[in-house]
């Protein structure tokens, strides 16, 4: 086995890998909902005329108004925020390129992804998810911890050839990944089997029951998932590498 090209390549897929975990973490883009729970109506006019017999007839004329702003949330580890746009507005497009206004409100939300109380603690509607918040916080620290950790081992390692650094580096590395992955596997079940757009809506749905809520997966999340196989294939080559090493000598 060549040392040489295998450390190069699972250097790149180990740096670009655990990048895409840091920058997932550190932005608030992993879960992007819009809904139209806002407080308008649509209004009628009403005008009185008369028929060829002289007897007054009363006419509802519906009156067409443009359609009411949407509320976008976006949300990561620290942030979950909320903000109004146009209604033709891109979901993902707004939170990134547009011009956000001043009336955007965030909140601290380090138990994202699962519902955080607004209020009331514990909050009755969400208790029940308290677990899965936990279970969410501990893998996405513990998943970047490791992976820092891996290419700390490795950046050591490298210059004196340690077979022993390689293959505890790629093992902090495969750790990482796998916790990322099931860190994924949770967020993806809360987001088809959870009732999001309660949450999303959280107090304001009793007010509007009928609103439409729209759910996206975030750029943060796209990322995650992208640095998975980098890095389980960075730890994989590394481990590899420090085996054959070992042979070696």
């Amino acid at each position: 086995m060549r040392v040489g090209p295998a450390t190069l390549a699972g250097g790149i897929f180990g740096v670009v890998g655990t990048l895409c975990f840091f920058i997932a973490f550190t932005t608030d883009y992993w879960l992007v909902s819009s809904d139209n729970c806002g407080p308008y109506t649509w209004p009628t006019q009403t005008r009185l005329t008369t028929d060829a017999n002289g007897t007054e007839i009363e006419i509802v004329e519906a009156v067409t108004v443009s359609p009411p702003p949407l509320t976008l949330h976006h949300e990561g580890f620290f942030w979950r925020c909320v903000f109004q746009v146009e209604p033709s507005a891109s979901a993902h497009l707004a939170i990134l390129f547009t011009n956000q206004p001043e009336s955007k409100v965030c909140i601290h939300g380090y138990l994202f992804p699962l519902p955080v109380a607004v209020g009331q603690v514990p909050h009755p509607s969400y208790d029940a998810t308290a677990v899965f918040r936990g279970f969410w916080t501990v893998l996405i620290i513990f998943g970047l911890v490791a992976a820092l950790t891996g290419g700390f081992l490795l950046v050591c390692g490298i210059p004196f050839f340690s077979h022993k650094l390689y293959k505890v580096g790629g093992a902090f590395l495969i750790a990482a990944a796998l916790l990322f992955l099931f860190l994924l596997l949770l967020y993806v079940l809360w987001m088809e089997v959870m009732d999001v757009k309660r949450y999303v809506l959280q107090e304001r749905g009793e007010t509007c029951p009928d609103a439409q809520v729209s759910v996206l997966y975030g750029l943060s999340f796209m990322i995650a998932t992208a640095g998975v196989p980098l890095v389980l294939v960075s730890g994989m080559v590394f481990m590899l590498v420090g085996r054959a090493l070992r042979g070696s000598k």
